[in-house]
């Protein structure tokens, strides 16, 4: 896999990972977020799994529902960086 592509992959795994511990830090299903950030179930589920590329537009609504500042969804850009880097 190229670079490139294992960033991608990095960066939406971490940003999933981080929206569903928000999540289930708040004790909300998946059904109750995406209701909350006006998204459906199914669109959740497939950027918590980091197979969605979510806008910021988006990503917003879901930290406003989470009530969390949108930089915590966002994962740290540098370890995420060095962890596509040691896959290389």
């Amino acid at each position: 896999m190229r670079y490139i592509q294992r960033m991608k992959a990095a960066l939406l795994l971490a940003l999933g990972a981080a929206v569903r511990a928000h999540r289930i830090a708040r004790e909300l299903s998946q059904e109750k977020l995406a209701d909350l950030s006006g998204i459906h179930r199914t669109y959740l589920s497939s950027l918590e799994r980091g197979k969605r590329n979510a806008t910021i537009l988006v990503l917003a609504r879901i930290a406003r529902a989470l009530n969390v500042p949108l930089t915590g969804l966002v994962p740290p850009l540098n370890h995420t960086i060095q962890k596509a880097k040691r896959t290389h």
